[in-house]
């Protein structure tokens, strides 16, 4: 479980990204954040696995205060978070097998990493996380030859050889097309069914959020101002998040 008590952060520009949120977020949830670009949905994801650190408040995963993580023991939390971006974040000069690989490197002996030693238990579980994403046989090409969609699988692949029990995607389709941005979706909605992960996603368009998420989790000016099932969204609650009637930008990816 993910828990927000009291939850607020302010950069040092004064910024107030995030306003005293409080959130619970069960286990195997998959869970979409959406509002305006500036509402604090980035910063929130980003709490999760102290990208950056709460002002105030205090996060919860599995009872496990993260504010108070430090060095090792904060190191050993990040492995079982997945993170991915929407920049893909791919060593485009190497292989898509070694930017899976990559993932395995914190669990290394340092010569073995930095020879590249892998062993045949990670090698493995990297071809897995690849087949899991539908991309086996992309394994030994270049990150460079692949279409965005296909760059967005092989992190995600990276993401899964961790062997999280929490995947944090950060704007994760806002660079693909429709058509792709729909397939990247139906890989994260498989991926929580099937493996159960607990899935937070952070977007502003609001059709792919309402069609793959089971929660939304509406943010306006760093205030949680909707939490509730998908279905239940209604076009008033959107406005409350938006601020205002919705654009034809916000909801690029609708349906054709």
């Amino acid at each position: 479980m993910i828990q927000f008590q009291n939850v607020s952060k302010t950069y040092p520009n004064g910024v107030k990204a995030l306003k005293h949120v409080n959130l619970e977020i069960q286990p195997g949830e998959f869970v979409a954040i959406i509002g305006l670009s500036g509402a604090g949905k980035s910063t929130l994801i980003k709490l999760v696995n102290r990208m950056t650190d709460t002002t105030e408040g205090t996060i919860l995963v599995n009872g496990l205060n993260v504010n108070r993580l430090a060095g090792k023991e904060l190191r050993q939390y990040r492995r079982h978070v997945g993170m991915v971006f929407q920049s893909f974040n791919l060593v485009n000069r190497t292989t898509v097998i070694n930017n899976v690989l990559a993932a395995r490197v914190p669990d290394m002996p340092g010569w073995r990493s930095f020879l590249g030693l892998y062993s045949k238990e990670d090698k493995l579980l990297s071809l897995e996380a690849l087949h899991k994403v539908g991309i086996l046989e992309k394994a030994y090409i270049r990150a460079d030859q692949l279409s965005g969609g296909q760059q967005q699988r092989v992190a995600l692949a990276r993401t899964l050889a961790q062997d999280p029990t929490i995947i944090l995607a950060d704007e994760p389709v806002a660079s693909l097309d429709p058509i792709t941005a729909n397939q990247i979706m139906k890989d994260f909605e498989r991926i929580n069914q099937e493996e159960k992960i607990t899935i937070l996603v952070n977007m502003h368009h609001v059709d792919l959020a309402l069609k793959y998420a089971r929660r939304l989790i509406g943010i306006h000016q760093g205030e949680v101002v909707f939490d509730g099932v998908a279905d239940n969204v209604t076009e008033d609650i959107l406005k409350k998040i938006y601020g205002r009637d919705l654009t034809d930008e916000d909801i690029m990816f609708k349906d054709h």
